[in-house]
C-alpha cells in the first residue's frame, strides 16, 4: 500500500475514532472547547469524502474482508443516520447515535486502532 493510501485510511480511523468518543463529541462539537475545531457536519463531510473510496476500492487498501465488511456496514448506517440528524445536542443521547457509536468502536476494533 502506498503512503497516500495509508495516509487515508489513517484519516478515516481517527474520524471513526471521534464518532465512538462521547467526550470528544461532548467537548468539540457541543461546547466548542478545543483546542481542535471540528462539528458533525463536518466530520460527515470528511468521513464520507475518504471513506467511500476506501470501501469502494477496497483492494487498494489492503484491508481483510472482515475489516472491509465492517467499515462497509458502519459507513452505511453512518450514512442513513446522518441523512437524518444535523444537531448533536439533539441526538447525542439517543440509543441510534448509541448504536452509531458502538458500531464505530467495533471498526476500530477490527482495525486494531486504538482511540
Amino acid at each position: 500500500m502506498n503512503t497516500e493510501k495509508e495516509k487515508i485510511l489513517k484519516a478515516v480511523l481517527r474520524i471513526i475514532a471521534h464518532i465512538a468518543d462521547k467526550k470528544y463529541q461532548l467537548r468539540i462539537w457541543i461546547q466548542e472547547k478545543g483546542p481542535e475545531v471540528d462539528d458533525f457536519n463536518e466530520t460527515v463531510c470528511n468521513f464520507f469524502q475518504d471513506c467511500n473510496g476506501v470501501v469502494e476500492e477496497h483492494e487498494q487498501y489492503i484491508i481483510t474482508n472482515k475489516q472491509h465488511k465492517k467499515l462497509k456496514k458502519f459507513r452505511d448506517n453512518f450514512q442513513a443516520f446522518a441523512d437524518e440528524n444535523d444537531w448533536p445536542h439533539l441526538f447525542i443521547d439517543t440509543p441510534e447515535w448509541i448504536k452509531i457509536t458502538e458500531e464505530a468502536k467495533e471498526v476500530l476494533k477490527a482495525f486494531n486502532h486504538m482511540h
